[in-house]
């Protein structure tokens, strides 16, 4: 697409779909901007704006057919098909990753974990089988992965992802608890559950006798 779309539009995409998924569970079969909006405390107007950067959807009185808007918002994430992960860093965080079941029904599959703790090499975790940390570049180069993970601790965290761009990995996901550094054309996510937490003290101190 030549327009160019802000990112807090694509964030918000999977809110969307999400949230039709359970509409589709439910049986419901048309929604309107402002039930939906309703559902996600977004405003109606927010919703048509976010989605006309992707075509027309729905008519005017008469709302948006959800199983059609859901096809159409998967097909746009790239949510329609299934994606290779790999994790790299197998300590409790990464364990809980490589267990969680969440991933696999929405199309995300962790195919190989890496980690340098010998003890954990040959283990599968997950379903998983954990790879030597010294043979991620090599298995990157020679098997199809589309997402890194990243959950080791932080001093090891920008050599990892720098591992994993050399390896052919366009998009990361890291859990290590520090900024890491990418090439322009590589899409890292930083997942800090402390900052975020330390954003939100700032709205309850506010709201503390005497707060500013």
């Amino acid at each position: 697409m030549s327009l160019e779309i802000p990112e807090v539009v694509i964030n918000r995409l999977p809110v969307y779909a999400r949230a039709l998924t359970e509409l589709a569970q439910r049986g419901e079969s048309v929604v309107s901007s402002q039930a939906l909006g309703e559902l996600l405390d977004v405003t109606p107007a927010q919703i048509r704006k976010d989605l006309s950067y992707f075509g027309r959807f729905g008519k005017q009185g008469r709302g948006y057919n959800v199983n059609g808007l859901l096809s159409t918002l998967r097909e746009i994430l790239g949510i329609d098909r299934q994606w290779r992960l790999c994790l790299v860093g197998v300590g409790r965080l990464g364990q809980a990753i490589a267990e969680y079941g969440g991933f696999g029904p929405q199309g995300f599959e962790i195919v190989a974990a890496f980690d340098a703790n010998p003890e954990l090499i040959g283990q599968e975790i997950g379903g998983s089988p954990v790879h030597p940390i010294e043979d991620l570049e090599r298995y990157l180069h020679s098997h199809r992965v589309d997402i890194g993970i990243v959950a080791v601790p932080a001093p090891a965290a920008q050599s990892v992802v720098d591992k994993l761009v050399a390896g052919g990995i366009h998009a990361i996901l890291n859990y290590a608890p520090i900024t890491a550094h990418v090439p322009r054309d590589v899409v890292i996510r930083h997942i800090d559950p402390v900052l975020a937490m330390q954003s939100m003290t700032f709205y309850i101190k506010r709201g503390e006798p005497g707060g500013k």
